[in-house]
């Protein structure tokens, strides 16, 4: 946004962004397009693109004065006319827009971004995919991925069964960066007997960069849901600050590491499953513990309580807050360490324990789960007083290595089954989409 000043001028004389107007300033006058403000530029100087097709910036002061020339017409794309051919020698992969930059064409008259999400968009934006398979595609949204929510993966896990039963070879999702790693947890929990990859990907740089990593992401996401043997939900995103590779993930041993790196996303405790080169678009496996492509019917199962919080335990946490966690039906701590938090097991004068207040919301049929905020590693409750006590008065979760996120989405995905303490603890102690590894890898 502009200074208050001039967004209050602009709102008086109804002017928007995209639209055309006159720019007086002593005796020189611009003509041209209002631009949003540069994100780190000077917000009393305004951005206008000339007839030429180049921008300007004019300082506004107290003689200049703004005229609307003409409104700005709403940009709108239409689907490319291209008409996707069939080829039977390839295989077919469905691509569903999940909202996020990497399917974004830029309009270059305003700098607006539009998802493109038709075969024959698609193939325009990225002819390579067209070389690699028969390209379906789809838009299902187009929010920020901070915005998705429990409800949006429903719909999502609905439309992969969809498409699977169409016959496709494989599904790209692609997704915001910021919660991708939430949804392909969730996803493994809800799609049961996968027969084909299903691969979510991203990109951390916007298409109108030259920096962009959309390009190497996508086609290596397309090549993976085409071509390899792996039958899981995962997540395709560059394993490097170079182009030359990026990296297969598991869906529920994968977390977005760095807010801005290309290389941002991560395994977790394993190795990724695959290595994809770029150009050259071959796969090399790097693990094969992993579910194979087979003929099953994929089901979902998508009972969930979102009722359940997320927190982490940090230095002087009070057991007032903890208290207060009583409206949820499930709580996730991430905690220090190999998973602790506050117990003064040495009756420090200053140290408030929160033991008691974890074992009066267990106590009242509210389950309390650990995870690792290291993030590496696994929790082990066996080695100190406060992990013992920890785990006396019932919380879960020793020896496992899920993320905090993924030990939220599971802690979800139980209580949608079952509220009853024991059999609580029983699944969430039991494997079931990989999101415990049963040895811990020295990577």
């Amino acid at each position: 946004m502009y200074s208050q000043e001039i967004e209050s001028l602009l709102k008086s004389k109804k002017i928007k962004v995209g639209d055309k107007i006159l720019v007086s300033k002593g005796k020189s006058t611009y003509s041209g397009i209002l631009m949003p403000r540069i994100e780190l530029g000077d917000t009393s100087s305004l951005v206008l693109k000339l007839d030429n097709g180049y921008n300007i910036g004019v300082k506004f002061e107290k003689d200049t004065k703004i005229r609307l020339s003409q409104k700005g017409k709403p940009i709108r794309f239409k689907p490319a006319e291209m008409t996707a051919r069939k080829d039977p020698n390839k295989p077919t992969v469905s691509i569903l827009g999940c909202g996020g930059t990497i399917g974004a064409r830029v309009e270059y008259t305003t700098g607006a971004v539009f998802p493109a999400f038709s075969p024959g968009d698609l193939i325009a934006s990225f002819p390579e995919l067209g070389d690699i398979a028969n390209i379906k595609g789809k838009k299902l949204f187009d929010i920020l991925s901070e915005d998705m929510t429990p409800e949006h993966w429903k719909v999502v896990a609905k439309e992969v069964v969809k498409e699977i039963e169409s016959g496709v070879d494989g599904i790209v999702l692609m997704h915001g960066t910021d919660t991708l790693h939430f949804t392909a947890a969730a996803l493994s929990f809800m799609l049961k007997d996968l027969p084909v990859p299903v691969i979510l990907v991203g990109a951390q740089r916007s298409s109108d960069r030259g920096s962009s990593d959309n390009l190497p992401n996508l086609v290596s996401a397309v090549v993976a849901a085409a071509r390899s043997d792996i039958a899981e939900v995962m997540v395709c995103m560059h394993a490097n600050m170079s182009d030359n590779f990026c990296y297969l993930h598991q869906g529920t041993k994968v977390r977005k590491l760095h807010t801005s790196r290309r290389d941002a996303f991560q395994s977790v405790n394993v190795l990724p499953y695959a290595k994809i080169s770029y150009p050259e678009k071959k796969i090399e496996m790097l693990r094969t513990d992993y579910r194979k492509r087979d003929k099953k019917t994929v089901k979902i199962d998508d009972k969930f309580n979102t009722n359940v919080a997320l927190i982490y335990t940090y230095p002087g946490i009070k057991p007032e807050f903890i208290q207060s966690l009583r409206t949820f039906e499930g709580v996730v701590i991430a905690g220090t360490g190999l998973g602790h938090f506050p117990t003064n097991p040495t009756n420090d004068s200053f140290t408030k324990s929160v033991l008691l207040a974890v074992k009066n919301l267990i106590d009242s049929n509210i389950p309390v789960v650990i995870a690792p905020q290291t993030i590496h590693g696994r929790l082990n409750l066996n080695v100190y007083e406060t992990g013992r006590r920890m785990e006396k008065v019932g919380v879960i979760g020793n020896e496992c290595d899920w993320t905090p996120e993924t030990a939220l989405i599971k802690l979800m995905f139980v209580l949608g089954h079952t509220k009853d303490m024991n059999k609580v603890r029983e699944m969430m102690t039991t494997n079931i989409s990989g999101e415990v590894s049963e040895r811990t890898e020295v990577l």
